[in-house]
């Protein structure tokens, strides 16, 4: 049994986690943290501070802000329990405290718990090698009108990938509002934000006279709650480091 301690209970994908693990044999949710505590009457004890928990754990799943995240870190650290932190929006201060901190103990990190998304992005990665810097390549991004940091991580997260596979060379281009045409070296990430959509990334590779496009739907937040039940399951064990979504899929296809 994986006893974990669920940051951000009462946000949204707070709420599919508990509601998934609630008769999960293998993994108990000791108790919860979020600034609303009473937001929701959940089935373990939720406190609006993380000092204030009593309940002994072996791991802490974020769901919550990047505000909160280097406050969660030293708990985790001082505690000397394993992290799984599924939150966007960090700032490179903030890796950088993730990566200290996975020196010390077993460290989990994605912007997107869904295995279709890393497969998306293996599919992206290969296809800038294949094309050779030929085609322009843009990323658009849609999410739910609530969403808070734009672009969404995981459009930086398939951003970086596909520069990494480039020398790093592309410049990233957030607005082209008075900047004249394109340049060769730029790649495009547009956020839209509106309704209650899920997620979605389309990764347009723009060529002369031929267009290639590779998009990734997400149809319910179930599958990022599934992804981070994975990472839990996967990391639980593990010895200190700093572990991401490709080391999990290389877990689960050997």
């Amino acid at each position: 049994m994986i006893n974990i301690l669920l940051n951000g209970c009462n946000g949204k994908m707070g709420q599919v986690i508990s509601d998934m693990l609630a008769d999960n044999p293998n993994i108990h949710i000791t108790a919860g943290i979020d600034t609303n505590p009473d937001k929701f009457s959940n089935y373990y004890k939720t406190y609006n501070d993380i000092d204030a928990v009593k309940e002994k754990a072996d791991l802490l799943l974020d769901f919550s802000h990047a505000d909160g995240i280097n406050k969660v870190t030293q708990y985790c650290v001082d505690n000397g329990i394993a992290l799984v932190v599924a939150t966007t929006g960090l700032s490179q201060s903030q890796h950088e405290v993730l990566r200290q901190a996975s020196e010390k103990i077993a460290l989990f990190q994605s912007a997107n718990m869904s295995y279709g998304v890393n497969v998306t992005i293996e599919l992206c990665k290969n296809a800038a090698k294949a094309l050779k810097g030929e085609f322009d390549i843009e990323i658009i991004e849609k999410h739910h009108n609530e969403k808070k940091d734009a672009p969404s991580g995981t459009a930086l997260m398939i951003a970086k990938e596909i520069n990494s596979t480039m020398n790093n060379g592309l410049e990233f281009i957030y607005d082209r509002y008075g900047k004249g045409a394109r340049k060769h070296n730029e790649m495009g990430i547009y956020s839209l934000r509106g309704g209650t959509i899920p997620g979605e990334h389309l990764i347009v590779f723009a060529g002369k006279d031929e267009i290639i496009e590779i998009k990734h739907t997400a149809l319910s937040r179930k599958i990022f709650a599934e992804g981070a039940v994975k990472a839990v399951e996967f990391i639980a064990a593990k010895k200190p480091g700093y572990y991401n979504m490709k080391d999990l899929i290389k877990e689960m296809c050997s």
